[in-house]
């Protein structure tokens, strides 16, 4: 499993993020080829699961009772190369050796997360040159078909 890399130092476990850290902004380089993909992952996903039959039991009071809760639970992370699809085409063809995965910085929740995956698009102008990028649009609304004249 290749790391993901922070300034100088290689991430393998979540506890080598600062406590506070509820997702990252990354950026994935296919070094072949010299393109690279922005995007952000949270650290954590909710995921709901059936109660127990002694859950279910010691539930008290009025009114309907849940049959679910809601479970924290880590997310794929350490394994995750980024969403578009030229690159899970290449990580299914086990070319995960290629790609270099760098964290360009951390966020604190999933507003800040948005907005911070948004101004590295813009900023490193994602959809402007495609020969560079995988990227092929910011937030569903900017896409890279919208600079075709």
């Amino acid at each position: 499993m290749l790391p993901w890399i922070f300034k100088d130092s290689k991430i393998y476990d979540i506890s080598q993020f600062p406590e506070w850290t509820y997702g990252f902004i990354y950026i994935v380089t296919h070094q072949p080829s010299g393109k690279s993909y922005i995007g952000k992952k949270s650290l954590y996903h909710n995921v709901k699961k059936k109660l127990t039959k002694v859950e279910l039991a010691e539930q008290t009071g009025p009114g309907r009772k849940s049959t679910t809760k809601v479970v924290k639970k880590e997310s794929d992370w350490k394994t995750y190369y980024g969403s578009a699809k030229p690159i899970l085409e290449l990580i299914k063809q086990g070319k995960q050796e290629e790609f270099a995965r760098k964290i360009l910085c951390f966020a604190h929740n999933k507003k800040i997360l948005t907005y911070l995956e948004s101004k590295y698009l813009f900023k490193y102008e994602v959809l402007e040159d495609r020969d560079m990028w995988f990227n092929d649009n910011i937030q569903g609304r900017f896409f890279t078909k919208d600079f075709d004249i």
